[in-house]
């Protein structure tokens, strides 16, 4: 069976990471596809798909942390840059009322 992992990497935003792998059933136990991940797993069986199964939600969820965090740091700086934005807006219209008040000088 074909199995297909997304895997958070965090060399950039928004940069997810695929790689397939050739196996049988999660849990299946050692020789069977299912591979070595500790003595439950090896075994085998319903505690070796249970565990599997665990460990896979376990990963979903902290991949589902993972793209929380970064979406609330992505929204944060979008709203930093906004703000100095309107800073440096302001900035500029009062360097230009300044020049105004400069040349009815003259």
């Amino acid at each position: 069976m074909n199995s297909v992992r997304v895997i958070l990497s965090r060399s950039g935003p928004g940069c997810l990471r695929y790689s397939t792998h050739q196996m049988g059933e999660l849990g299946s136990g050692a020789g069977h596809g299912g591979g070595a991940g500790g003595s439950i797993r090896e075994a085998g069986g319903a505690f070796g798909r249970l565990e599997a199964a665990r460990e896979e939600e376990y990963f979903h969820k902290k991949q589902q942390e993972q793209l929380k965090k970064l979406n609330t740091e992505n929204i944060n700086q979008v709203e930093y840059h906004q703000k100095r934005i309107h800073d440096h807006e302001e900035a500029i219209d009062k360097h230009k009322e300044f020049l105004k008040n400069l040349l009815k000088k003259d």
